[in-house]
Parts: C-alpha cells; sequence; structure tokens
C-alpha cells in the first residue's frame, strides 16, 4: 500500500510539470527555402497538416514587401514586385550570416540591381537601404517572414502557436544558422530546433513506411534540387535496440553532397536573360530593355511561368502586355533552346551525388534507390542527366517533393514537445563540416629553453553523427588559458565554396580561473544501493531535465605514463558507481536476515578514492561573422513590433471604414424594404436619411485621411440613431417563433399535469406542493401571454414593443425548468414496496391474480417524450473488429485534465488517420 501511494505521488509530480490544458499545445514547422516556404502544423485532432495560407495555397513565397506605409508578405508582396521592385525583398536565405565581401553578396547584387546594400561597419555583414529611414538587415526581414507564417499558422490552428522546428540547407555553416536563429527571435518564436532540410525529408520518408524498415539496412539517396541550390543526401535506415525503450526505427545520415547555387531560380535567371535579347532584336523599342527594372521584373515573372510550362511541353508562346514602353511582347520559346541555355548548369547535376557518395565512402551498387524531392527536379533534362549519372532503371517519385521537408520537421516538433506522444524515431544526424579545437601550450624542452607548441584536436570528423558528447581534458594548465573551436580539414570543397564559406574560425573560448583550483582525492564510503522508489524519482528528475542519454566520446591531449594509470583507474572507479547505481532492488528478507544485516553494519563499510573539483567560468568570443549585440537586438526587435503595430492599426482603420460604408449602404437600402417602412414614422426616416447622406458626403470628401477613432465615432452615431428601428424590427421577426414554443410548452406542461394528478396516492411519486408549483407557473406564463399579446396589439408598429423576445424565452426557460425537474424525478423513482399485511389476507391466488390486473387497470403511468427503449447491446460487425494501428503520433494523456478511465485516454489518439 505505500508503495502504490508513493507511485500516485510520483504520477501527481509528473502532471504538475506538464503544462495546464487551458494553454496551448500546438507546435508548426517552417520549410525556409530560398524562395517558397512551407507551413506545418500539430495540434489535437489535426495530426500533421499543411497550413494554407490566405489565398489558401500550400506553400507562400518567402517575400516581403515594405512601402512608406505598406507591409505586404507572399502573394501580395510579388504582386507589387512586378510594378515596383525596389520595395520587394526576397531570396534572402543566399546572403544570412555573410560579409560584405563574400561572394554571395556580389552575386545577389547582381540578381536584384534594384536594391543598395551596404556595409554593416560594425558587423561587416551587409543591410538594405532604401531610405534613411527604412534601413533593414537580412535578420530583420527574414524575422519579418517568420513572424508572417507565424501568423498564418496561428489562424489554420485557431490558436496561439510559440514552438517551432525551422529547416536550413545542410550545407549552412554555424554563421548562417545563428543568423536564422536571431531572425526566429526577432520574430518572438521559440525554436525547438533548427532541423537539416535533408534530414527533415529522410524523417518524413522513415515515419510513414515504419513497416518496411528492419534489422536490414537500406541504402536510400535523397535528390533535392530547389530553387536556391541542389543537395544530394544518402540516409541509411535499419532497426536498432536502445537499452532505455527498445526496439526502433533510425535513420542515419551517411554522405551529404551540395551545390550551393544550382537550381530552379538560375534557370529562369537564364531564360529570363533570353526573352530579354528576343525583345531587343525585335527593334520595337530604342532602349535596351535590360535597363529598365520594371520590365525586367515582368520578364522574370513570364520566365518563371515558362519553365513550368516547358516541363511538359516542347514549345511554348512567351507573351507580356505593354512589357515597356505600352509595347507588347511576344515570343516562341522551345524546350531545346531553354536546355542549351542551361546546358552548364545540368552537367553540375551528377557533382552532389559524387560527394554524397565520397563522404560515406559508399558506390552506387549500395544504394537501393534515389527519391526525387524539390520542384526543380521536375525538369526533365535534370532527371535525364541524374537517371544517367546514378546509372539506376529510374528515379523514385513516392514522396511529395514540395512538403516533405516540412511534414517531418513538424514530426520532429511534435516529438520535441511535452504535449504530444510520438512513436519513436530515432535521428542520427551527421556533421557535413569537420570541426576541431585548437589550443597552444608552452612546453620546456630538454636544453631547458621554452617554446609554445600548438595543438589540434578533432571534435567530429566529417560526417560524425551527433547528437553526441564530446569530453576534451585539459590537464597541464595552471593559469587562465584560451583554446580555439573552428572548422576542420575543409579541401573537399572547392575554391569558390571555400570563398562562399567565409571564416573557418569559430569561436575563441576563454577559461577565467577565479581562484586557484584544489584537486585532491578523498576517502568516502561506499553508496548504497538504493531504492526502487529513489530510482523511479531519479529517473524523473532525468526526464525534466537532468541526465542526458548522449553518447560520450573522451579525447585527452597526450599525457605520461603515470597520469595515464591515473585516468584508467579514475574510469575504473566511476563505472563502479554505473554498475552500483543500476543494481536491482534486493528481496525481502526474514527476520533472521535481518539480524545478520544489523551486525553487518557495525563493521566497517567499504571505502573508495573520489576527487573533489570546482566549476570554472567560460567566456565565448564569435570569429567568424559577429552577432548582433543585445541593443541591437532589442531596436531590431522594436522596429518590428512597431510595423507589427502599424499594421494592426491600419488593419483596424481599414476594418472600421469597411464597416462603416457598408452601414450606410446597407441601412440606406433598408429604408424602402416594408418591414422597415412598416415601423418607421416619416419624421424619423427623413431623420435617418439625412444622417446617412451627410456622413457619406463627409466621407467623400475627408473620411478617407479620417483616423480609426473618428471613424469610429460616426459609426457609433449612426447606430445610436438607428438602434430603435432595427429593434423594432428585429423583435417582429422573433415574435412568431418565440410565441409558438411559448404555446407548444403550456400544451406539453398542462398534459403532464393532469397526467400527473391522474396517479393513485398509492404510487404518486410527486409532492402536492411540486403540483401546485407547475400549476401556478403554468397560469403565471399564461396570463402573462394573454395579456401582454393584447397590449401588444394595441399598440403601433411605430412604437416601442412591449412585448419582448427575452421576456418570452425567460418565460420559456422558466416552465421548462419545472417540467424538466419532474421528469428527472419520475426517471428516477424507485417502486414502493408492497404492503405485507394485505399480502396475508388474500385468500387465493387467483384473487391477488384479479386484484393485481385490477391495480394494473387503474394505474398507467404517463408515458413520456424522453423515455428511450433500452435494447441489448449488439455484437459490432466482424469487419469492425479489426485491430487498429497504434497511431504514430497522439495527445499526450498527462495533458487531458479530465477524469477518465485509462482505457478512454489510449482511444484519445491523434493521426488515426497516419
Amino acid at each position: 500500500m505505500r508503495e502504490r501511494l508513493s507511485l500516485w505521488a510520483v504520477f501527481c509530480l509528473i502532471v504538475a510539470f506538464l503544462p495546464s490544458h487551458t494553454e496551448s499545445v500546438a507546435v508548426m514547422s517552417v520549410d525556409l527555402g530560398s524562395e517558397w516556404m512551407k507551413i506545418a502544423i500539430v495540434k489535437p485532432g489535426v495530426p500533421m497538416e499543411i497550413a494554407l495560407n490566405k489565398e489558401s495555397r500550400r506553400k507562400t513565397p518567402v517575400a516581403v514587401c515594405l512601402k512608406e506605409n505598406e507591409r505586404l508578405f507572399g502573394d501580395g508582396a510579388l504582386g507589387v514586385a512586378v510594378k515596383n521592385p525596389k520595395v520587394v525583398y526576397r531570396f534572402l536565405q543566399s546572403i544570412l550570416g555573410k560579409t560584405a565581401d563574400n561572394p554571395q553578396v556580389a552575386q545577389y547584387q547582381k540578381h536584384f540591381p534594384e536594391h543598395q546594400l551596404q556595409r554593416d561597419e560594425k558587423r561587416g555583414t551587409v543591410f538594405f537601404k532604401f531610405s534613411e529611414e527604412m534601413q533593414y538587415t537580412p535578420e530583420e526581414l527574414l524575422g519579418m517572414i517568420l513572424n508572417y507564417s507565424r501568423v498564418l499558422a496561428q489562424d489554420f490552428a485557431e490558436q496561439p502557436i510559440k514552438d517551432a522546428v525551422i529547416t536550413v540547407p545542410a550545407y549552412f555553416n554555424q554563421a548562417e544558422r545563428r543568423a536564422v536563429l536571431q531572425a526566429a527571435h526577432i520574430a518572438g518564436l521559440k525554436v525547438l530546433q533548427l532541423i537539416n532540410d535533408n534530414t527533415a525529408v529522410a524523417l518524413n520518408y522513415g515515419v510513414f513506411r515504419r513497416k518496411d524498415i528492419n534489422s536490414t539496412a537500406q541504402n536510400i539517396m535523397f535528390y533535392d534540387m530547389g530553387s536556391g541550390s541542389t543537395t544530394a543526401t544518402i540516409v541509411m535506415y535499419q532497426t536498432v535496440k536502445t537499452k532505455e525503450s527498445g526496439t526502433h526505427p533510425q535513420l542515419q545520415i551517411r554522405g551529404v553532397g551540395f551545390d550551393r547555387t544550382l537550381g530552379g531560380f538560375e534557370m529562369e535567371l537564364r531564360l529570363r536573360d533570353h526573352l530579354a535579347k528576343l525583345f531587343n532584336e525585335q527593334k520595337k523599342s530604342k532602349k535596351d530593355v535590360k535597363e529598365n527594372l520594371r520590365a525586367m521584373a515582368k520578364l522574370l515573372k513570364e520566365a518563371q511561368r515558362l519553365k513550368t510550362v516547358l516541363s511538359a511541353n516542347a514549345e511554348h508562346m512567351a507573351q507580356i502586355e505593354g512589357l515597356m514602353d505600352d509595347i507588347d511582347f511576344k515570343a516562341k520559346v522551345t524546350r531545346s533552346e531553354f536546355e542549351a541555355l542551361c546546358e552548364d548548369l545540368f552537367d553540375r547535376v551528377p557533382g552532389p551525388v559524387k560527394e554524397a557518395l565520397a563522404a560515406a565512402e559508399m558506390n552506387m551498387d549500395e544504394i537501393d534507390q534515389v527519391i526525387l524531392v524539390g520542384g526543380s527536379t521536375r525538369v526533365p533534362k535534370v532527371q535525364d542527366v541524374l537517371l544517367k549519372a546514378v546509372g539506376k532503371e529510374e528515379l523514385s517519385k513516392n514522396i511529395n517533393a514540395d512538403e516533405a521537408a516540412a511534414m517531418g520537421a513538424v514530426y520532429q516538433a511534435a516529438a520535441l514537445s511535452k504535449a504530444f506522444k510520438v512513436k519513436p524515431f530515432l535521428v542520427r544526424d551527421a556533421a557535413v563540416f569537420p570541426i576541431q579545437v585548437e589550443f597552444s601550450r608552452e612546453t620546456e624542452e630538454e636544453d631547458g629553453v621554452k617554446t609554445m607548441k600548438h595543438n589540434k584536436r578533432i571534435l567530429f570528423q566529417r560526417m560524425a553523427p551527433y547528437p553526441q558528447r564530446k569530453v576534451i581534458t585539459f590537464n597541464r594548465y595552471t593559469d587562465d588559458f584560451v583554446f580555439y573551436i573552428n572548422y576542420g580539414d575543409l579541401s573537399f570543397l572547392s575554391e569558390q565554396d571555400l570563398k562562399v564559406f567565409g571564416s573557418q574560425n569559430l569561436t575563441t573560448r576563454v577559461l577565467i580561473l577565479d581562484r586557484v583550483e584544489s584537486v585532491f582525492e578523498t576517502i568516502v564510503e561506499e553508496k548504497e544501493e538504493e531504492s526502487t522508489l529513489t530510482k523511479l524519482g531519479n529517473t524523473i528528475s532525468s526526464l525534466f531535465g537532468g541526465g542526458s542519454s548522449e553518447p560520450t566520446a573522451n579525447m585527452t591531449e597526450p599525457v605520461t605514463a603515470e597520469e595515464q594509470k591515473d585516468n584508467t583507474e579514475d574510469k575504473a572507479e566511476t563505472q563502479g558507481e554505473t554498475d552500483a547505481e543500476k543494481a536491482e532492488k534486493p528481496e525481502e528478507k526474514s527476520d533472521g536476515e535481518k539480524a545478520e544485516e544489523k551486525e553487518a553494519d557495525k563493521k566497517p563499510k567499504p571505502q573508495k578514492k573520489s576527487k573533489i573539483s570546482e566549476d570554472i567560468t567560460v567566456e565565448l568570443e564569435v570569429n567568424d561573422v559577429l552577432d548582433p549585440s543585445t541593443e541591437d537586438m532589442e531596436v531590431s526587435i522594436k522596429k518590428l513590433q512597431d510595423l507589427t503595430d502599424r499594421d494592426l492599426e491600419k488593419q483596424e482603420r481599414e476594418k472600421t471604414l469597411n464597416s462603416l460604408e457598408a452601414f450606410i449602404f446597407e441601412t440606406q437600402d433598408k429604408l424602402y424594404q416594408d418591414e422597415y417602412l412598416a415601423v418607421v414614422t416619416e419624421e424619423e426616416k427623413e431623420k435617418i436619411t439625412g444622417k446617412l447622406s451627410e456622413v457619406s458626403n463627409w466621407m467623400d470628401e475627408e473620411g478617407y485621411a479620417a483616423g480609426t477613432k473618428q471613424l469610429k465615432e460616426k459609426l457609433s452615431e449612426l447606430k445610436k440613431l438607428c438602434r430603435a428601428m432595427f429593434f423594432r424590427v428585429e423583435e417582429r421577426k422573433k415574435w412568431p417563433d418565440r410565441l409558438a414554443a411559448l404555446n407548444s410548452m403550456l400544451n406539453h406542461s398542462t398534459i403532464f399535469l393532469k397526467s400527473a394528478r391522474l396517479i393513485p396516492e398509492s404510487d404518486q411519486i410527486f409532492t402536492e406542493v411540486e403540483l401546485k408549483t407547475l400549476e401556478r407557473v403554468i397560469n403565471e406564463t399564461m396570463t402573462w401571454k394573454n395579456e401582454t399579446v393584447a397590449e401588444q396589439d394595441k399598440l403601433s408598429p411605430t412604437e416601442k414593443p412591449v412585448l419582448l423576445s427575452k421576456d418570452i424565452e425567460a418565460k420559456l426557460s422558466l416552465l421548462d425548468r419545472e417540467v424538466n425537474y419532474l421528469l428527472n424525478k419520475a426517471k428516477f423513482a424507485k417502486p414502493k414496496p408492497k404492503d405485507k399485511a394485505k399480502d396475508k389476507n388474500t385468500t387465493s391466488t387467483e384473487n391477488s391474480n384479479a386484484n393485481s390486473t385490477e391495480d394494473a387497470e387503474k394505474v398507467i403511468p404517463p408515458k413520456s417524450d424522453d423515455a428511450e427503449e433500452v435494447k441489448p447491446a449488439e455484437e459490432p460487425p466482424a469487419a469492425e473488429k479489426k485491430d487498429e494501428e497504434e497511431p504514430i503520433l497522439e495527445l499526450n494523456p498527462a495533458e487531458n485534465t479530465d477524469t477518465e478511465s485509462e482505457s478512454s485516454k489510449s482511444e484519445n489518439h491523434i493521426g488515426d488517420e497516419l
């Protein structure tokens, strides 16, 4: 009993740590591409669904339009890009975390000459300058877009969302990843994880093919060509056995190859320039179309459409009305011409495949299938070249090329959230770039000369699996010291990729010793075995922020033989502690055994050595691309909040303006309808009509420049003037239904009362007070109805009515409550016991049967409309008895605070349809 109570207390502790059922439990993911973003959500009842945007589309352009007093996103921003490309910012991914001298910044300026990029002297990065008042960093613009993605997710989920998993390209370095995190922080998003987009795709593929994964390894290559880049990823799927939770499927990233600039956007740019050349050759204008930014924006939009059409057709006609100087453009383009324009791009298609195979140290014979991902893989020439490069019979297309990353990322978001339970799917990602630690240490040569020795220690080899803990021991320092965390050997990158990569020096870490640390050994008693309950408590503690199950790799700089011996002893001692902690709970012992234990307690307990050490502080200095200061981040957050407030104020003004216009037009129309003419006097009509005309004229002259407050005042003034007229019309509309319901209730109540009074006294279940109370309510309601209706008939329709729908509803509710009280009493009433004395006086069975028959004829209880026939439970059809598969994702039962059985909780699944 004691253990049961303790376990219940532990369960209560778990519930206390979980969020309240009133809090939002929905999570989201953002597949952040260079041109498009896809948003997915998980909430109770909605398992892993793509969130639609305001245009009901499943993907949204990564674009923001910033005018002097307006901000637009997505498709709205792209619409402005054709008319005024200077105020629309997109394809920001390529310049995140880049210094001003990075080749990709120059490439971006070439692609979008309408923007003015300037160097940030403080950080060395770039910012967009539209005017002295309008200057934004790429992180701020991306923050606006991420905040908009949250708005879309919240509208779709119909509840607040803050937690998100965001995808980033696998080739992003630390500076680029920090830039995304900074943008998310500005947007107010809590990032549960930045997940590589190729890993998210692999996770989505594995989750929906869980049954096909077994102990035999399957190697699959995902070839992802998007708008801005291309990535090839080799993934190994197989089931593995873990100590913690048994056997589960696992994906492991084996090899990654990429091309940062190979994508559909570069093809569209080639096609745009070709259309510009065709227009100039037609010589319809003396001006060069390439010098007209607006015309080039139109050509780019047409090139994007043309590329899509040519994927399914051998030729197509490009046409634009009023391309420049009101001159129309029309020209035929064939697929062969398009392929010739992009010939060098298609030659680069096999590159990522070769890099991925080299990184994984595999060949194509070991790859089971190649799966296409990304919109640009739909280009026929890309598929042709890739098919020859991989040497397979066909390329697989059994995955949603556009939405796989978003769906995989939202599954990960649900797994990281405390509000959901998901079927475990182990993910072993890989470090695309090697990372090492560098430090210098003073050494003394044999001749006594001291020199500085530079040391390097590899933290993560290329394609090393993670998450994984690494431990480095510095045991020869007696003073403050510095070490560097840098990228390792990047010789596998091309010269151009190295330039784009930027600084290879990530951070400088400075260890500051507040005091001289004393490390010594002491003798401690052997730790006793823990009870089962203590172990359970420790497990729960680690669940809520304690221990880690990540594998650990120890790395130390070279030590002497004596030091190596000490290290070995330390490891042995540590292992001994671990074994002791894992000991099972001893069985219950007899009284004799307990007495022996007491004697054993008096003996000296075993002792062992232990080391005592003090913590030290760490300072971190970023050396690749400087992070914004705290002050700069606060300025950025305020800047975006001011824009958001401005947008909300504008939306509120537009909403009020539309409401005012609609009220004027609708009311003017109503004044000509019969139902309104019947309740309004001529004088009142003229007054309302005059005020409506007055406000309408004011709107034409001054209203469109008026503020929200003034518009609301005008609307409130009109509503107040028309309130009495609207009230009279609404009341007259409600009378028929309300009175019919009241009459019906009076009839049923009267019948019920009569039936109740017919019940014999010996079987009566209602008291006289209850019946008289019902009778009084019926009579009062009938009297009120007759008198009020008669009084209302004497009034003119233009006068304030005395028969009010709310009064009718109140009378109806009171009567209904009285009748329901008696009906409920009848449902739960028990039959009265028979009189035993009367049974003894019965002379024969025949007389008894006769009396029973007579009583049955006299007492006929009224049949209630609410009575329900009780039928025996029927077995469900055989087709419905099939076992349901355990859901992939379900709401955490601990989130449901209702008192329901465990069996009912287990049915509260999300994702059964998966």
